[in-house]
């Protein structure tokens, strides 16, 4: 049952959680001061990992940087430790999720490593090893920039630009905080989290895993905005039909960049260039694919050249016969994150209470509501009236359901509302014309830039 699930909490989960803090805590302050609460607190670490087949490494590893000695292997180490620590959280929770709804889930494929660029590698890991050395609460604007020679020389691979991207916009975050030692709270885990996928992103022969072509029918039964000040990004999750009478989920979705004046419903007009992916959201239609790429992890790689707007659906009653026997796919290694959990559901036959649905039996589940977003139909009022909703269940301390589609009673009559309803304009009248006083805005904006382009 969903319920039990959610009730649960998988064993080892609260320790293995602390061993993270201690090590994260650890950052703050820096490496290269390392005080007896903190050097408890790695040595607690070591000892989770003895008889593993990391034991003899971390130990050694977290010895010597203890004992004054940081190099990249060691601080390797130290991140592959964290990230199977928070795997193995990944992990029980999901499959705790997985048992509750009777999911399947194929497993991870093996891939070959890749050490092509190894030469470009080495400038990311030495800005690294001076963020740990000198601890989060060490960084000014000086040691901030030092990553952009490394950014500058990543980007010019396309083998690279992946940890590129995430070098520069760590850096950035960097730069908008420094000095850090000014600041009254530091976000530890975030920090933490980037620094140590940057750096086995940025190890030696790091595996490369290829996309397969598919074919089939796409039925989306959602939508996730992803709203940064310089990125608009809509990500649908969708179940794909293929012709072997397989059904996966999997995900998909488009970006664009913007600047941070363009929010709500104007948001949408950045992705211009995808007139497809936003009819079929607005208009609720499948999508017939024709060799678009699936990874392993189950994200489509969305290209308007292979796919065709296809025959009207209803996501809700698609969930209802479809969701339930969907397989999915696993998660990718570095996505092996409790942040990263977002598990479509389809829950019905609940009582909504405040920020909360009832699912009886004394069990709960809290909305994130502060993820409906703004350039959506999407209401804390809309999701307090629904009778059924399509969501994904994501993790921060406790399961919460973040909200993509309801069926709801309005004024007595019933409603459906999507996330992706204003992909092609908002359909309310007030946002409408909200809308087209800021879309004039993203018009000048876009000419402007068309004419620096062109000088």
């Amino acid at each position: 049952m969903l319920a039990d699930a959610l009730r649960a909490t998988p064993d080892g989960l609260p320790d293995a959680l602390a061993l993270v803090d201690g090590l994260d805590d650890a950052l703050v302050q820096g490496l290269a001061r390392i005080d007896e609460e903190r050097a408890a607190a790695l040595e607690s670490l070591a000892a989770a990992f003895t008889g593993s087949p990391l034991g003899d490494r971390v130990t050694d590893a977290i010895g010597k940087i203890i004992a004054g000695t940081v190099t990249d292997e060691h601080l390797a180490t130290l991140a592959g430790a964290r990230a199977a620590l928070l795997g193995a959280a990944h992990d029980a929770l999901r499959a705790s999720l997985d048992t509750a709804l009777g999911r399947s889930r194929e497993p991870w494929p093996a891939a070959a490593p890749v050490t092509d660029s190894a030469h470009l590698l080495a400038g990311g890991r030495s800005w690294l090893r001076e963020l740990a050395i000198a601890g989060w609460r060490g960084v000014d604007h000086e040691l901030a920039g030092g990553a952009a020679q490394a950014v500058q020389s990543l980007l010019a691979d396309p083998a690279t630009r992946r940890l590129a991207v995430l070098l520069d916009g760590f850096a950035a975050e960097l730069r908008a905080a420094a000095p850090v030692a000014t600041l009254p709270a530091v976000p530890v885990r975030r920090w933490a989290d980037l620094w140590s996928r940057a750096l086995l992103l940025s190890q030696e022969g790091y595996p490369a895993f290829a996309a397969t072509p598919v074919d089939g029918r796409l039925v989306i039964l959602g939508v996730d905005l992803h709203e940064h000040p310089t990125v608009f990004q809509a990500q649908a999750h969708g179940l794909l039909e293929t012709a072997d009478g397989a059904v996966r989920l999997v995900r998909t979705g488009v970006a664009a960049a913007k600047v941070d004046t363009i929010s709500g419903p104007s948001a949408w007009r950045m992705l211009s260039a995808f007139p497809l992916f936003r009819g079929v959201l607005a208009e609720h239609r499948t999508v017939e694919v024709a060799g678009l790429s699936l990874t392993p992890g189950g994200d489509l790689i969305w290209d308007e050249a292979k796919v065709t707007a296809g025959e009207p659906a209803d996501p809700f009653a698609a969930a209802r016969v479809r969701l339930g026997a969907a397989t999915a796919l696993p998660a990718a290694p570095l996505d092996r994150h409790p942040a990263g959990l977002a598990e479509p559901v389809l829950l019905e036959g609940y009582a909504a209470a405040g920020d909360t649905f009832d699912l009886g039996g004394g069990v709960t589940v809290a909305l994130d509501l502060a993820r409906l977003p703004a350039a959506g139909p999407l209401t804390p009022a809309l999701v307090a009236s629904s009778t059924a909703c399509l969501g994904l269940l994501r993790w921060d301390g406790q399961w919460l359901l973040q909200p993509l589609a309801v069926q709801a009673l309005v004024k007595k009559k019933p409603v459906t509302v999507y996330g992706g309803d204003w992909a092609l304009g908002p359909t309310e009248a007030k946002a409408a014309k909200a809308e087209t006083a800021a879309g004039t805005a993203v018009d000048v904006l876009r000419e402007r830039a068309g004419r620096l382009l062109r000088k």
